[in-house]
């Protein structure tokens, strides 16, 4: 599995380490990622990501999964949130509709 947020995008970034000698190796900067189960409103049913811990900052200062996602750029959302977003987004609608 791949070490990338599912909702932000955020992945591994790589730099150097800087010894007191200036010698300089690769390492890997790695992304706190959490595994997670959110509460989709629209659709009253939870769903498991692998998220990192400032996406799930950002989700809840947003107002939860349902309005994070309508916010969210589609090219940073996974294949799985892209298909949620439509789900919501197709939930919403029906729900207006209804109303």
């Amino acid at each position: 599995m791949a070490r990338r947020c599912e909702l932000t995008g955020k992945a591994v970034l790589t730099g150097n380490n800087v010894s007191h000698a200036n010698n300089k190796t690769r390492r890997r900067f790695l992304p706190n990622l959490c595994n997670v189960h959110l509460m989709s409103d629209a659709l009253g049913r939870s769903y498991r990501f692998r998220v990192s811990a400032k996406a799930l900052k950002d989700v809840e200062h947003r107002g939860g999964l349902d309005a994070f996602l309508a916010k969210a750029a589609e090219q940073e959302l996974s294949l799985r949130a892209r298909r949620l977003k439509r789900q919501v987004e197709k939930a919403a609608t029906g729900e207006a509709a209804a109303s």
